[in-house]
């Protein structure tokens, strides 16, 4: 028998979750194995988390779950580039006609322009069995976001942006109502730090609904099936295999529309332009899914504003590559949490220190950050990317404006 407690926070039980819960059967009857007489109580010193606290295992021949299977051999995939890929019915930005498309490895997965990355279980053991050194300060640290409650849509002005907590927004440009990444809900693997400014049901006349890629805290299906129910007519905008391996199912809708980096949604609105570009990190949802969907940035342009919402994302060449093709954002929305440890997360999360120095090179307006205080998914404290970057705005090591709105706040453009 095998018995085990964990304790752990939400970041690794949803990187466990990813990482194990198999997309088809649990067990794989045909491949077995005989254990000897073990029995191991606390067989590890965890000086943070006791990842599992007793193990005991009689001679007996146990099933192999599939999922152990997998991880096996996912943890000794080494992804090569063979091919490119695009949409073919999508424009490309002006000025990347030469672009060869999204790059994919041997087996057809997506990977990152540079920094070619594949999450492994071993690093989120050895994570999860190391010491914590924000443990005791984040243990009784009791901040939390400002909200602003509010109750309708309506009440919100034209051209002005509303953080939703985490990396969730309600945009306004020209009378176009927008929602990226929507996680509206707490779940078992989600819990909200910083309540959701409107009710769920006031979600309703939205024109577009954009998800960046499929990571839970980006992309909830809850929320999705929600959103879907209550907006018939929205369309939905994604990277590459998402819309068929999640949103079409999930939405109902003939309205999801999936490009490649450096490709323009065909939105036929004069109004708007929406543009997806490359971000350093990766996608699983399951066992078997792991780069099998695109993740990536957005660049929403009316007639005189430009956002670029900078999704999930290490810090690369990407970031600068935006100014050189759009020249000056309004907004730069921009993750400076779930940044420790960083020999963990510094592949997919940008530190406060690396998102004012791509500040530098994108040279926009306004730093808009995000992707902090509402949900635990690392080892810093909630608040502890907020008042990093407010630091490092008062050394000069960033010149733009820096605007650090509470949840619920109008931003007008």
């Amino acid at each position: 028998m095998l018995k085990h407690t964990t304790d752990w926070n939400q970041k690794s039980i949803i990187m466990y979750w990813q990482m194990l819960i198999p997309g088809r059967s649990l067990y794989q009857p045909n491949i077995t194995f005989t254990a000897r007489p073990l029995c191991l109580k606390n067989a590890y010193n965890m000086k943070r988390r006791k990842f599992i606290r007793q193990i005991s295992l009689g001679a007996v021949s146990l099933p192999v779950p599939t999922s152990a299977y997998a991880i096996h051999k996912s943890e000794r995939y080494l992804p090569m580039q063979t091919t490119y890929t695009r949409n073919p019915s999508f424009a490309a930005v002006p000025g990347t006609e030469d672009y060869p498309g999204t790059p994919r490895d041997q087996k057809g997965l997506y990977m990152n322009e540079e920094h070619v990355f594949w999450p492994k279980m071993r690093d989120v053991l050895k994570w999860q069995t190391s010491a914590n050194p924000y443990k005791a300060e984040k243990k009784n640290d009791p901040r939390r976001l400002p909200v602003i409650t509010r109750h309708f849509l309506d009440e919100l002005p034209d051209n002005a942006i509303t953080w939703l907590g985490h990396a969730s927004f309600l945009i306004h440009l020209n009378g176009i109502r927008l929602l990226i990444d929507p996680v509206l809900t707490s779940s078992m693997f989600l819990k909200r730090q910083s309540e959701l400014p409107f009710s769920t049901q006031a979600f309703r006349d939205i024109d577009y609904i954009l998800i960046s890629h499929n990571h839970r805290d980006h992309c909830d299906k809850e929320s999705i099936q929600l959103l879907a129910k209550q907006n018939p007519a929205a369309t939905w905008l994604c990277g590459l295999g998402l819309d068929t391996l999640l949103l079409n199912e999930w939405t109902g809708s003939n309205k999801v529309q999936a490009a490649g980096w450096y490709q323009q949604y065909p939105l036929h609105n004069s109004l708007l332009q929406i543009a997806y570009l490359p971000t350093r990190h990766w996608s699983r949802r399951g066992i078997s899914d792991t780069n099998a969907s695109l993740w990536g940035a957005f660049l929403l342009q009316s007639q005189n504003k430009k956002i670029y919402f900078g999704g999930d994302s290490g810090y690369g060449s990407h970031v600068k590559k935006v100014h050189e093709l759009f020249g000056p954002v309004d907004y730069y929305l921009a993750g400076i949490g779930a940044f420790a440890p960083r020999w963990f997360m510094s592949p997919s999360h940008m530190h406060p220190e690396e998102v004012a120095k791509s500040c530098n090179e994108l040279q926009p307006v306004n730093l808009l950050p995000m992707h902090y205080g509402t949900f635990d998914l690392s080892d810093e404290p909630l608040l502890e990317p907020a008042r990093l970057i407010q630091q490092l705005k008062k050394e000069n090591a960033f010149s733009v404006n820096l605007v650090l709105p509470a949840v619920g706040e109008i931003i007008r453009l």
